[in-house]
């Protein structure tokens, strides 16, 4: 591997000659501009905007834009007396847990290759003492003309170095988490986490970039003079309607994926949770209808149980209706049993106390019929 920088690790007093080589690579597909009509290259030429022509490389500098927009020109010379100590040396200034490293600081990846033979022992030392420690390096290096912040760490049996942002540079999350007021169940995290384990872990050898590929394809297919493939069409995504419907049904597509068989554990606490609130429906008589909550309806189904029937309101109403052309002594007795079991009715519910009233009516139209003489004896009697 070509290296992009020459330079040596200061450790303490030790010196580790090293060369700096890229630890990553792109494969992604670049495209160049082209005039659509005729296919004809489009580039860009340096102009200057002054004399409006163009201009080569050696007579580009670098000019710093001020506020007003005044340029102030800057030159390599002006650059060389800055102190910088780290314009070739990797600078380790400090050891310390790498679950200290905010992975938002990570950037570029270089790997540290040990420059010759000499190098050979203190590099050993260097990256045996990080693999002892379980920590990682803090370094300062100088790179493409600016001081940098640096991170070494042990892979294999090469030592790599992440370049990492200054803190300052690292902007605060403000204003991207929700701002309003969300309580997630105990259930719904069960099902988060079921989700999480059916999907399980993967060997991030066996990932790939299927949109590069599918770009060669269409790369290929033009350069033949075929017409490419179209692929296929993505699932649209809906409005999350219910959170806990989307977890279950993920769950279940992550198992069936997997070639197991998905459990219908939820659905059928989910059916008995509603063939509950049915049940309490058919007892509180017009709950269901009202559309409160199940849960709500439950106290009310164990009352009504638990309370007197009101049907007795009923009963006393039919058997008035029998004895109102009854003797007088048959009278009695149902008016006695008549008003006990009103006022028990009345205490329950209001359709027992239009029951007595009507009955009452029912009695004293009986009364009006009857002679004198019985009446009389009715009063003596009462």
């Amino acid at each position: 591997m070509r290296s992009i920088w020459n330079g040596a690790i200061s450790f303490g007093l030790v010196s580790i000659p090293i060369k700096l080589v890229n630890a990553t690579e792109s494969h992604s597909i670049s495209f160049r501009q082209i005039h659509t009509e005729d296919g004809g290259r489009i580039r860009y030429r340096k102009v200057c905007e002054l004399e409006e022509k163009e201009v080569s490389s050696a007579e580009i500098g670098k000019g710093y834009e001020d506020a007003d927009g005044t340029i102030i020109p800057i030159t390599d010379e002006d650059l060389s007396h800055l102190p910088l100590p780290t314009a070739k040396t990797i600078e380790i200034v400090a050891f310390v847990p790498a679950d200290r490293i905010d992975p938002l600081q990570m950037d570029a990846a270089y790997y540290l290759q040990a420059g010759g033979a000499p190098a050979a022992k203190p590099y050993t030392l260097l990256r045996e003492a990080l693999k002892r420690s379980r920590k990682v390096a803090i370094a300062k290096y100088a790179l493409r003309g600016r001081e940098r912040l640096g991170m070494l760490r042990v892979v294999g049996d090469a030592i790599a170095m992440h370049g990492l942002l200054w803190p300052d540079e690292v902007r605060a999350p403000e204003g991207v988490a929700p701002d309003t007021s969300v309580t997630v169940r105990d259930k719904e995290l069960d099902l988060a986490d079921a989700l999480m384990d059916t999907l399980g872990e993967v060997d991030l050898d066996d990932l790939h970039d299927e949109y590069r590929e599918a770009v060669e394809e269409v790369v290929a297919a033009k350069a033949a003079g075929e017409t490419p493939r179209e692929a296929p069409s993505a699932p649209s995504g809906g409005k999350v309607l219910d959170l806990m419907a989307a977890l279950e049904k993920s769950v279940r597509a992550a198992k069936e994926s997997r070639g197991e068989e998905p459990e219908r554990a939820a659905d059928s606490e989910s059916d008995s949770d509603s063939g509950s609130g049915s049940e309490s429906g058919s007892a509180s008589g017009s709950a269901s209808a009202s559309g409160e909550a199940k849960v709500s309806r439950l106290p009310q189904r164990k009352s009504a149980r638990g309370a007197p029937k009101q049907t007795g309101g009923k009963k006393s109403t039919s058997a008035a209706k029998k004895t109102a052309a009854a003797p007088r002594k048959s009278t009695q007795a149902t008016r006695k049993s008549t008003s006990s079991k009103t006022a028990t009715g009345a205490k329950s519910s209001a359709s027992a106390k239009s029951t007595t009233k009507k009955t009452a009516a029912k009695k004293t139209a009986t009364a009006k019929k009857t002679p004198a003489k019985k009446t009389a004896a009715r009063k003596r009697t009462a």
